[in-house]
């Protein structure tokens, strides 16, 4: 088996707020990240998919096939947008790092297996250059 990854960017705002709490118990437990006035990062996505290579052209995937997919149906979706206001997939939900990397992997997986027979691996999601997520599509 081999893993292949593919890495994108993009910038996007977000407040971490339970609608269901008080502003002080927002503020306890999300700090700074509850701000009302919103707060943005600079992401790095990482996309790891796993196959056989191809006999003819030795590839797991065509990683321009699979940038084209991640931009198209992910990076384009949030980049420079408010992730609570702006993003359809994330209404209702906490637009923590932890949801969005499981929402990348519900849209990403059937787009990579409608262009390949290579499956998706893991979503590596970088909130900060210390702070990311990785999820391996378990629920």
């Amino acid at each position: 088996m081999v893993y292949i990854s593919r890495q994108e960017h993009f910038n996007a705002a977000h407040k971490l707020y339970n609608p269901n709490w008080s502003e002080e118990r927002n503020r306890e437990v999300f700090g700074p990240c509850a701000n009302a006035n919103w707060h943005g990062h600079n992401y790095d996505l990482i996309v790891t998919v796993k196959g056989k290579p191809d006999p003819e052209t030795g590839f797991v995937i065509d990683l321009k096939q699979l940038s084209t997919v991640i931009r198209t149906h992910v990076v384009d979706q949030v980049d420079h947008k408010n992730l609570n206001l702006d993003v359809p997939f994330m209404h209702g939900q906490l637009a923590s790092t932890e949801n969005l990397v499981i929402a990348f992997w519900k849209i990403l997986q059937p787009e990579i297996e409608r262009i390949s027979p290579a499956r998706l691996h893991s979503i590596k999601l970088y909130e900060t250059p210390r702070n990311f997520v990785e999820y391996f599509g378990e629920e």
